[in-house]
């Protein structure tokens, strides 16, 4: 059990749980959402007593906020191994294989990152949010690969949470898909929501929200849902015309399955992504009869967290990281240029 002394000045007119947040010592990595289940929990006394009602204007003093040990999350350890691409006390930085579901689910208890996680830094795991946990600030679909960070340390969890909300976070992805982005395809230029800026960058601005009969989808929409930001550009084309294309995606946002959802309504579908790829078929006569049977038979979205920046929540410094192609997602690339050449 640990106290933290935390003390509110005079003129601090705001609710107690964020005076409390605004007012506790960095080195504590106390969040208002922490700060709400202490108050709550009874763990925190104030110039006049115990308080328990984070809505509470706040009272000027002392207040003592006591912190027990970090409860043990629910899910076991399993010694998966694991591309680190960069770690240190506050966080790690994991290249994810294609395959591996981030957080442990009803249909997924187990072969998750987390629990590669804790079994590979459970002992340098502190207590987030109150449990002995890795913070899990962003992550990617089960079937696509690459780069995500996670948080070690409560301090870092609030960092770069706050730099996910913020959209300060670069991320940079790679997708083979269907088609081809061309500003001047009158079909693209007359779709809701899609726009083209210098470069020939496409841009897609929406709200994302389940879709309304799928509760496993998401689908576009222009009035209800979560605003969305997709940024698309050619790197390279198969055929002519070109019938697929590698396109670098880069979001401003991060919602559930943006790309693959955006992409598909600019009706340019993820080359193997089962529930937004549609029924869209490679063509033979164009890219030839090799290279289309490989596009049909790829086995997952083919979609790839390439590259990863952010600002160090602790340090400050600047890191960004890299990750190449997996073998599946480079191979097709090569049967589409040899059939293309």
């Amino acid at each position: 059990m640990a106290e933290i002394l935390i003390t509110i000045p005079e003129g601090l007119s705001e609710r107690l749980d964020k005076a409390l947040a605004l007012c506790a010592p960095e080195q504590a990595a106390l969040s208002r959402s922490r700060l709400s289940r202490l108050i709550a929990e009874g763990a925190v006394t104030g110039p006049s007593g115990p308080v328990s009602d984070g809505k509470a204007r706040a009272e000027s003093g002392d207040y003592v906020v006591e912190i027990g040990e970090p409860e043990a999350l629910d899910a076991r350890p399993e010694a998966i191994p694991l591309s680190i691409a960069y770690e240190d006390e506050d966080l790690i930085v994991v290249d994810k294989p294609a395959g591996m579901v981030v957080h442990p689910a009803p249909g997924s208890p187990s072969g998750t990152l987390v629990n590669a996680l804790l079994a590979h830094c459970a002992d340098s795991l502190s207590g987030i949010g109150g449990a002995a946990r890795p913070g899990i600030v962003h992550r990617i679909d089960k079937e696509t690969s690459g780069l995500l960070v996670v948080a070690k340390s409560d301090r870092a969890h609030q960092g770069l949470a706050r730099q996910f909300a913020d959209h300060s976070a670069q991320r940079r992805y790679l997708a083979i898909a269907h088609g081809m982005i061309d500003p001047a395809d009158a079909r693209l230029r007359g779709l809701p929501g899609l726009a083209f800026e210098p470069g020939g960058v496409l841009l897609i601005t929406t709200l994302l929200g389940r879709h309304p009969t799928d509760r496993q989808r998401q689908a576009v929409s222009f009035r209800n849902g979560r605003h969305a930001v997709t940024r698309a550009r050619v790197v390279e084309t198969f055929g002519t015309p070109p019938a697929a294309m590698l396109v670098e995606c880069r979001l401003e946002t991060g919602r559930t399955h943006q790309i693959r959802v955006h992409m598909a309504h600019a009706g340019l579908g993820l080359v193997g992504d089962p529930v937004y790829g549609g029924n869209r078929r490679a063509s033979a006569r164009v890219l030839g009869a090799e290279a289309a049977s490989a596009v049909a038979a790829f086995p997952r979205q083919a979609l790839h967290a390439a590259e990863l920046g952010f600002e160090h929540p602790v340090s400050g410094q600047t890191l960004a990281f890299s990750s190449p192609l997996p073998p599946d997602m480079a191979g097709l690339l090569e049967q589409l240029r040899g059939a293309t050449r």
